[in-house]
């Protein structure tokens, strides 16, 4: 069942804030072997991905349902909290978080352009002018 916007904003924020906290308390253990490092990564990545929805439904639900977030500022801006958030744990964490994050909002991109696409506007054919 959907929620609103401000409500979906306050989930997803508040989801982030709990995985950063969690990132913070198992920072030891994510920083400790490779593979825990990648793993930190892939939190991040998800970091991003809530950041995100929250600061969307954000302005979706201040400036209105047909506002949507652009490349520059809000998806830059998310971006660079999520990598700053996991290099806090350790510095291959940023690089993961960088490239899970970009798949991730390739993936978004996918979900929201299948499902919010308008539809088509039947266009009117105009008899051409003849020239003399």
């Amino acid at each position: 069942m959907p929620v609103s916007s401000s409500v979906s904003c306050v989930l997803s924020l508040t989801l982030g804030l709990g995985l950063f906290a969690g990132m913070q308390m198992f920072k030891q253990q994510l920083a400790a072997t490779e593979y825990m490092t990648v793993i930190g990564g892939f939190i991040g990545s998800w970091f991003f991905v809530f950041l995100l929805t929250g600061v969307s439904n954000l302005e979706s639900s201040l400036f209105g349902k047909g506002f949507q977030a652009k490349l520059f500022p809000e998806v830059g801006f998310c971006l660079v909290v999520a990598m700053f958030a996991s290099g806090l744990v350790h510095r291959v964490c940023v690089t993961t978080c960088f490239i899970f994050s970009v798949v991730a909002l390739y993936y978004l991109n996918k979900i929201a352009q299948s499902r919010f696409t308008p539809a088509p506007t039947p266009v009117k054919a105009t008899p051409a002018k003849k020239k003399k």
